[in-house]
């Protein structure tokens, strides 16, 4: 088999950018590619520019995996936001189509993310003989082109009310044409060995670069408007919804769902059949290592409730609601949680909130991001995890890695991480300090049971497990196009015997896998 993954990040980026995706990805592929007769091909797009304004194209980057360079989309998408290319774009579709007929054929092609891409891509891998078209959604860029259903960087988007919310949503608008000369200047530096992984790049450009951004968004924010009642404001927006469930539903043999929260909104959005399929993680092992920690009895100064938050120091992920909601609880019950944060520095209001956190609980462990080899120690003696997203988090890496070594997950109602554990004792609504201070007070009064909790949990797979499911999906794909093929295949015969026809014009049907019949003269 064949197999070509598509996400707008190297999973080998040493910049590491592409979020938990590019870890999965990366454990995926490797996975796959251990399987005997398997050739499996990685492509990225949306960030590497030419300075000059020329063409898109595709190039090879290393054994195995390929970019485009001067995609009309740029990634991740809020770089573009909402832009007509994102849609469509020829240039940039015929060069993936390129693509396609030079390094392929392909027995699927696996989107994780149409970021970096127009969606019209789906057809050029659509229209390929035998490929199967395969779209996982890890966010929500399809309907949303933030991605994250998150409002103004603030707050969760219930409505994007036909496209108006979505005028105001960013409080400062990326200048595409600006990211272009960033962008190309870092694939010059990276062909030059200055990029991303060169000490260089990671200590003078990638601040410089971080750092003006910020002052832009201070310097251009808008402010907060309401959107003008015209029945076309937003129409784009509505449009841009539209036209990609429709796509997707025309173009795509499968879509899956990291979680079954994920599935629902994905079918709420207008998606025709979504199917759950939770991702591998490479931590599974510790499931069987690993047995479920007893909470202390009695949580004291002396012995807290170890806590712990991994991941990044962001308003969407939950971050700051966790300092609110800790900085609010009652003394007493502070004074016994222990609390372990791993995540790479915030801003410098939230290191200042945290420094001014410490007094108030039994102990704060800082570790400035992790790896993956880290992670034991950090969570030696945790015996809860924090996952509290604002957002419609579709199932977060760092939930996979806490429950995989069985620590019970305290979680927000929104995103998949709450589907891990087996019964809802320990999920809050999001955003909600009240609800989260309860649930604390219920733990230091030992009133939880896990034993509900771990009897319904999920069983996470392991990569291996994870490649088998897919396969099956990719397989089941081939045995659907063949029964499709056999239906219109009768349907044609019957239309001649209908038509009374005896010696019909030799023509060929063909199906979706590529087969084809042909319909001889004197056929009856």
């Amino acid at each position: 088999m064949k197999v070509l993954h598509y996400y707008w990040a190297d999973p080998d980026d040493p910049a590491a950018r592409g979020g938990g995706v590019r870890v999965y990805l990366r454990a995926l592929v490797a996975a796959q590619r251990a399987l005997p007769g398997w050739q499996v091909h990685t492509l990225a797009a949306g960030l590497a520019q030419d300075l000059r304004s020329r063409a898109p194209r595709w190039r090879k980057r290393r054994a195995g995996h390929f970019e485009i360079i001067n995609s009309a989309c740029l990634a991740p998408s809020h770089a573009d936001f909402a832009t007509q290319a994102q849609l469509r774009d020829t240039a940039t579709e015929d060069a993936f189509a390129r693509f396609l007929h030079q390094t392929g054929p392909y027995d699927v092609v696996h989107f994780h993310s149409l970021e970096g891409l127009p969606a019209g891509v789906l057809e050029q891998a659509r229209q390929r003989p035998g490929t199967r078209v395969v779209l996982s959604l890890h966010n929500y860029h399809p309907f949303c082109p933030q991605v994250n259903l998150w409002q103004r960087e603030a707050r969760h988007c219930v409505d994007f009310d036909q496209g108006r919310a979505c005028i105001t949503c960013l409080p400062v608008v990326p200048n595409p044409r600006l990211l272009r000369r960033v962008y190309g200047l870092e694939t010059l530096l990276a062909r030059l060995g200055m990029g991303p992984g060169n000490w260089a790049y990671r200590r003078v450009w990638q601040p410089l670069m971080q750092g003006s951004w910020q002052i832009v968004k201070r310097l251009r924010r808008r402010p907060v408007t309401v959107a003008p009642p015209d029945r076309h404001a937003g129409a784009r927006f509505r449009a841009r919804r539209q036209q990609m469930v429709a796509l997707i539903n025309a173009q795509c043999d499968r879509v899956l769902a990291v979680s079954a929260r994920t599935g629902a909104l994905a079918l709420g959005f207008g998606l025709r059949a979504v199917q759950t399929c939770r991702i591998g993680t490479e931590h599974a092992a510790y499931w069987q290592s690993t047995r479920a920690r007893p909470l202390p009895a009695q949580p004291s100064p002396e012995r807290p409730l170890r806590l712990a938050y991994l991941g990044y120091m962001r308003r969407d992920k939950g971050f700051d609601f966790l300092l609110d909601a800790l900085e609010a609880l009652p003394k007493d019950h502070a004074a016994r949680l222990h609390l372990t944060l791993a995540a790479r520095a915030g801003t410098s209001a939230q290191m200042a909130r945290i420094a001014a956190l410490r007094p108030q609980l039994a102990g704060l462990d800082w570790h400035d991001g992790y790896a993956r080899g880290d992670l034991e120690a950090i969570l030696a003696q945790v015996d809860c995890g924090i996952v509290p997203p604002l957002w419609e988090d579709n199932l977060p890496q760092v939930a996979l890695e806490m429950h995989c070594r069985h620590i019970p997950l305290l979680t927000s109602d929104r995103g998949g991480a709450q589907e891990l554990g087996g019964i809802s004792d320990l999920t809050f609504p999001a955003g909600d300090m009240r609800a989260f201070a309860a649930l604390i007070a219920r733990l230091l009064r030992g009133e939880v049971d896990l034993r509900a909790y771990w009897a319904g949990a999920l069983v996470p797979r392991d990569m291996a497990a994870h490649v088998q499911q897919l396969r099956d999906i990719y397989d089941d794909i081939t045995k659907d196009q063949n029964e499709s093929l056999d239906s219109h295949r009768d349907s044609e015969i019957r239309h001649i015997f209908d038509s009374g026809l005896s010696r019909p014009e030799p023509r060929q049907v063909a199906g979706r896998g590529g087969a084809l019949c042909a319909l001889q003269p004197g056929f009856r």
